[in-house]
């Protein structure tokens, strides 16, 4: 499964991008998992946010939901700032 996770606005509106591909991962299926959950609350278009705030566009396997600050999930929440993180 790829994921991939693109942040735009905030304050000094730099774009940050990053994915992880669980293939052969040991934790694949915590992935898999999270990444449904954070999927099934995402939204076909691009919400309107906070000024100032960071927009998301999360893409699995070629399936693309958009969300916003404040009104992530707690499991959006947790896979944008993992895929951030630990994605290249």
């Amino acid at each position: 499964m790829r994921i991939q996770v693109r942040r735009t606005g905030g304050f000094a509106g730099i774009e940050r991008h990053a994915q992880v591909d669980t293939a052969g991962r040991p934790d694949a299926d915590e992935w898999h998992a999270l990444a449904e959950q954070a999927i099934s609350a995402g939204q076909s278009t691009r919400p309107t946010g906070v000024p100032d705030g960071f927009g998301y566009e999360i893409t699995v396997d070629g399936k693309t939901v958009y969300c916003a600050d404040p009104r992530l999930t707690d499991e959006q929440r947790k896979l944008i700032s993992r895929v951030l993180k630990e994605g290249a």
